[in-house]
């Protein structure tokens, strides 16, 4: 379907390029660096699209493109080093720290008439109210990915079968603590609004406690590893981005998918210029082109998550525009929520609280394998008994040595 799928995009770029031909020849007219996440524009492999090399030979211009892997280390390169970027592509919470820092540049709309094809529901958020600072790139929501013969079907509903005990030992969770803790909070009695503005750390140490309480039923905690995990059928259950969940279908019959019934967090990344932009002329080409809705729609294709490119969303098959996965019902979409961006000492802290839930039951674990080892117990006992005897030998020694002693010097 993707190769198909490519060929049409292919051609439709073809005959909307023709008036750019002139440019495809000669030194490159400038740069423009972008930093975005890995595997995030469609590369060009497997009959895709390849974006970045469809925009340096239509405009002449060089693409230096990095990858980092987490908000945290774009926002750490960007506040720690003398590293310079023209286009970035953080998601909604950090594009919302970055803004009230003053680490971004406001977007020159009128170089961007692309902007048109963005559905006017992805054009603002609590992120950039106002829409200034960036332009929506992709968006996704958290659902549930399981193993129809390790699971019934239509038994999960919820978040809530992530503690359920009929599932021990099979279960996955999260390996980062934003989306961990907002799943948590959400099971906690009475639940916390992982939407809410702000929150205190009695709220993060309800939700650590709700994760200590899952070690009991839980396999490990993954990321990237919940392909092999579920596509291998090595495990039951699992939260997942669902653009992700939409593509292990493909490597395994027996998986389904589960809107929360609890409702999800909804993500949106988006395209922004940081202040160290060197080359914003060419940063605001690199995202018009990026609006395209042929490139939009390439690189909807490769990722599977939503587009909020509308004129995108009318290229795309049927597969796509149909699946509940990359589009959820609108009524679905109003019980989402946006984990907002948090302050440094309370993220911080929830940082820490993540750590203490991962390693709680190891520690225990640790402790208790080691006293119910009978190899262990009886070397300890073994060395216990010979440093006894060796200890009573010595004295009693000590003690005969003191007697005779005794008896010479009473003799003389």
């Amino acid at each position: 379907m993707k190769r198909v799928f490519s060929i049409l995009i292919c051609c439709l770029l073809i005959l909307s390029s023709v008036s750019l031909c002139s440019c495809s020849s000669g030194g490159y007219e400038g740069e423009v660096n972008v930093y975005n996440w890995g595997e995030y524009v469609s590369p060009g492999d497997d009959g895709t699209l390849d974006v970045i090399d469809e925009f340096e030979k239509r405009y002449n211009i060089k693409v230096n493109y990095t990858n980092f892997e987490t908000n945290e280390e774009l926002y750490n390169i960007l506040s720690n080093s003398n590293s310079t970027y023209d286009v970035i592509f953080p998601s909604d919470y950090m594009v919302e720290r970055l803004r009230t820092e003053g680490m971004l540049e406001e977007i020159d709309f009128s170089n961007i008439p692309n902007y048109e094809n963005i559905d006017e529901r992805f054009r603002t958020g609590s992120y950039d109210p106002e829409g200034k600072y960036s332009v929506p790139y992709s968006w996704g929501f958290v659902a549930l990915v399981y193993n129809t013969q390790m699971i019934g079907d239509n038994e999960i509903t919820g978040f809530s079968d992530l503690w359920n005990s009929e599932y021990a030992g099979s279960v996955l969770m999260f390996n980062n603590s934003r989306d961990a803790t907002a799943i948590a909070m959400q099971q906690c009695d009475p639940p916390i609004d992982p939407g809410a503005e702000s929150f205190t750390k009695e709220d993060i140490d309800r939700a650590t406690d709700k994760l200590i309480e899952q070690k009991s039923v839980l396999k490990k905690y993954v990321m990237d590893q919940v392909f092999t995990e579920m596509e291998t059928s090595q495990s039951a259950l699992a939260p997942y981005y669902a653009g992700d969940i939409y593509t292990m279908f493909d490597n395994n019959e027996d998986l389904d998918y589960c809107l929360p019934e609890e409702g999800s967090n909804l993500f949106v990344d988006s395209m922004c210029i940081p202040t160290c932009c060197q080359n914003k002329e060419n940063a605001e080409l690199f995202i018009n082109f990026m609006c395209e809705a042929q490139i939009a729609a390439a690189n909807a294709d490769y990722l599977c998550y939503g587009t909020p490119n509308k004129a995108a969303l009318e290229l795309m098959d049927d597969d796509y525009k149909e699946s509940e996965l990359v589009n959820p019902p609108e009524e679905y979409l109003e019980k989402c929520f946006t984990f907002s961006s948090l302050d440094d000492e309370i993220y911080n802290y929830m940082q820490e609280k993540f750590v203490k839930a991962c390693s709680s039951t190891a520690e225990v674990s640790e402790i208790e394998t080691k006293s119910s080892n009978p190899t262990a117990t009886v070397i300890v006992c073994a060395i216990l008994a010979v440093i006894i005897i060796a200890t009573i030998v010595i004295v009693i020694l000590d003690i005969r040595k003191a007697v005779k002693n005794r008896g010479r010097i009473h003799k003389i």
